[in-house]
């Protein structure tokens, strides 16, 4: 089963973290999901907690 895209249509991204405000992946992230193996998608999806902290400071 294919783990699905956490973007939710803002697409902005943060100029300090390199982060999408919406869903919380690197530009690159964003690029590259529908070629990168679930494995390394869920890996982003758990990392969200760490990575909304790192936003938020």
């Amino acid at each position: 089963m294919s783990t699905e895209s956490p973007c939710i249509d803002i697409c902005k991204f943060d100029n300090k973290t390199g982060l999408c405000i919406g869903c919380l992946r690197t530009r690159d992230e964003c690029k590259s999901w529908k070629k990168m193996k679930d494995k390394h998608r869920r890996k982003i999806i758990e990392d969200r907690a760490r990575r909304e902290h790192k936003l938020s400071k």
